[in-house]
């Protein structure tokens, strides 16, 4: 086999970051060129959305190419090119909503649905006009959390529902709508439907912000939003420890293939405070978002702690931004809502 061939076949076993195709198929490597000496040369053609991707790429062509018998050098050249968003023209709006944000995990149990209800409350406190959709078809819990399970969405012309007021938020759930203890057996196309309702059938009026608690994991609503709502962003919510991170990074991914921004990362349970003595122990490891979100330049929006009183005013359905504003636990919310909120103009 040529050198030139044993080079090609060794390039097509990498893959383009976030694709199921080889950096030759898609392009991603350019201008190969192989002289008789042993001199190799070429572009590796980056989506800046993806420089640490691309540097990790960089070494590994580097690596592979000079383990190839009569390769004598290898020379690499990174460029970064800012490639245009997918068109938005079939990606509907939502009226009078100036900024849809997912709030999104990989899988359950993270704190993902109380850090969205908390995070929408210190974003009201701004003096901004906040809604909060739970996309939890199944399992929603943004009732419980805001002490509303009784409450009913009523319709005044038959077409429209309007959304339920809490705490100064415009909140619409399922969990608005059946009883807490059915369960809802529905198949997926019964569940975009209904997502799609909450979205469009809603009397959301003028608000800057849309704030969409999304179900684990990187299912049917995760794809239909990315695909056909206007996203600002989306916030990815984890707890530290190495099994929840690797779902997170499936929900990361998935969105940037889906060329949603990524606002940052969430550390939740960053660590436990004891009641009695405020003492601090990591009890699910520490810092593995932080490191995450270094890897892949991505801000670290905010490490909340396990907290008593989180999980008290949780369970009571008062957020600890309502319960407890001055608390240092509210704090972490509001700083949260402050990194938010610098991200966008209202």
């Amino acid at each position: 086999m040529s050198l030139e061939s044993q080079i090609i076949s060794a390039l097509k076993t990498l893959n383009e970051p976030f694709a199921d195709q080889d950096i030759l198929t898609t392009r991603m490597l350019q201008g190969l060129k192989i002289s008789e000496s042993g001199h190799v040369s070429c572009i590796l053609e980056v989506n800046t959305q993806y420089m640490n991707e691309g540097l990790k790429l960089k070494k590994k062509v580097e690596t592979l190419v000079m383990e190839i018998p009569g390769v004598k050098h290898i020379n690499v050249a990174l460029t970064a090119e800012k490639k245009a968003p997918p068109p938005r023209a079939l990606k509907r709006k939502i009226p009078g909503v100036k900024h849809v944000i997912v709030v999104a995990s990989g899988k359950g149990g993270v704190g993902k649905s109380t850090t969205a209800v908390n995070l929408a409350c210190a974003l009201q406190t701004m003096d901004l006009k906040v809604g909060l959709l739970d996309g939890d078809i199944y399992g929603p819990s943004l009732p419980r959390l805001l002490g509303s399970h009784d409450a009913k969405p009523i319709s005044h012309d038959g077409k429209t529902i309007n959304p339920i007021e809490v705490y100064g938020l415009k909140c619409m759930s399922m969990g608005f709508m059946i009883a807490e203890k059915m369960p809802t057996i529905w198949r997926g196309p019964m569940v975009q439907n209904a997502l799609q309702q909450m979205l469009h059938q809603v009397n959301w009026g003028e608000l800057d912000v849309l704030l969409i608690d999304l179900p684990p994991g990187t299912g049917d609503v995760h794809l239909t939003l990315a695909q056909t709502l206007d996203l600002s962003g989306a916030i990815i919510v984890s707890t530290p420890q190495d099994l929840a991170l690797l779902d997170a990074r499936k929900a990361l991914e998935m969105f940037i293939k889906m060329e949603v921004l990524i606002l940052g990362l969430v550390e939740n349970m960053s660590f436990f405070v004891c009641p009695h003595c405020e003492k601090h122990s990591e009890i699910f490891d520490h810092g593995g978002v932080h490191r995450e979100a270094v890897s892949r330049d991505l801000p670290l929006l905010a490490s909340i702690p396990l907290h008593m009183s989180i999980r008290e005013t949780s369970e009571q359905g008062r957020p600890i931004v309502i319960a407890l504003p001055l608390s240092e636990q509210a704090q972490a919310y509001h700083q949260l809502a402050q990194k938010i909120s610098g991200q966008f103009i209202f």
